[in-house]
């Protein structure tokens, strides 16, 4: 099995089946593929017993021990009675297991929807729940999984990008210097932030990793944890323009400051981490691009308009971090 050009290729439903009967937890072949690119995710069916869904993780990622502790982590916030869905313990209270040389897990199947966060109730809502989330995530570090910082969300995937010929050679330089400008425009956000906390984050929260029930939201995948600025957990849930994103932020932080401070000076970090999030998105599609998932997936990924559509966000981003940040009332 080549794990760096096809991960998953020898991921068969035999292979699934026979991961669920390791377990004691045997499948009836009903196999449903749920929405993931960077791991494989199954529904599976059981006879006389609720469905389950099982964790294939992308081999090379991450190590075992950062596994390990983005399961406890959640275990942890569900011993708090926060609401997150933790994987299933087997043999001997183990939470990953391996099978072919897949490294995999098992949660219980949650229902719910993804949400639209708007309005005044659900924003409030989900400045408590990751207020909460916060608030435990300070306790202590992690010590296995990485933190979010210029450098590998900046530096790194630029480079790669640069250096791998995925730009089309007439955009190079325009998106070269672009990206050169944007960075230097991060690191001086950054330096007007100051001195800021890095505590356990969830790290990608966005509303299609969150599922919303009659008894409010929950998240359903912590694979991005990490360390970072509280602030990151919380601007991916802004949309709009200026007056409307601090709106919402006022109502996320009225929610988020009944379980955890908030440090304003976070703010100057707002538009910075986007521009983060944007360079190392097309970073890691491209550093995927091997995988026959991703062609599949991305197609316009590839193209001379993506990357002159890059150049144009980052322009865009450059002038958003010059601007002063969001107020907070």
């Amino acid at each position: 099995m080549n794990t760096q050009l096809t991960p998953f290729s020898a991921l068969t439903p035999d292979i699934i089946l026979l991961a669920m009967d390791s377990v004691g937890l045997p499948g009836d072949g009903r196999l449903l593929a749920l929405n993931s690119y960077e791991n494989r995710v199954y529904q599976v069916g059981r006879e006389n017993a609720p469905m389950v869904v099982t964790k294939f993780y992308r081999p090379n990622r991450w190590t075992t021990a950062a596994i390990v502790e983005e399961h406890a982590f959640i275990q942890e916030l569900a011993e708090n009675e926060i609401p997150v869905v933790p994987p299933l313990l087997f043999n001997d209270n183990q939470t990953l297991n391996e099978i072919e040389g897949f490294r995999f897990s098992v949660f219980p199947k949650q229902g719910g929807r993804v949400p639209e966060i708007e309005g005044r109730e659900k924003l409030e809502w989900m400045g408590r729940f990751i207020g909460r989330i916060h608030a435990i995530g300070a306790l202590k570090p992690f010590k296995e999984r990485p933190a979010l910082n210029i450098t590998n969300f900046g530096d790194e995937p630029s480079a790669y990008l640069l250096t791998h010929n995925f730009i089309p050679a007439d955009l190079l330089n325009a998106y070269s210097s672009v990206n050169a400008y944007a960075l230097d425009s991060v690191r001086r956000c950054f330096e007007r932030a100051g001195k800021v906390k890095s505590l356990r984050l969830h790290g990608d929260c966005y509303p299609g990793n969150i599922l919303w029930t009659d008894d409010g939201p929950h998240f359903v995948d912590f694979d991005d944890c990490r360390m970072g600025p509280a602030i990151q957990d919380l601007w991916m849930l802004l949309s709009g323009d200026r007056d409307e994103m601090t709106l919402q932020l006022n109502h996320l932080l009225t929610g988020y400051q009944t379980f955890y401070d908030f440090n304003t000076n976070e703010l100057h970090l707002l538009e910075a981490l986007r521009t983060l999030r944007l360079i190392h998105y097309s970073a890691w599609i491209a550093k995927r691009w091997d995988d026959p998932a991703f062609p599949m997936a991305f197609p316009w990924f590839n193209t001379p308009r993506y990357w002159q559509d890059r150049i144009i966000e980052l322009r865009e981003q450059i002038a958003l971090m010059d601007e002063e940040p969001l107020r907070s009332s």
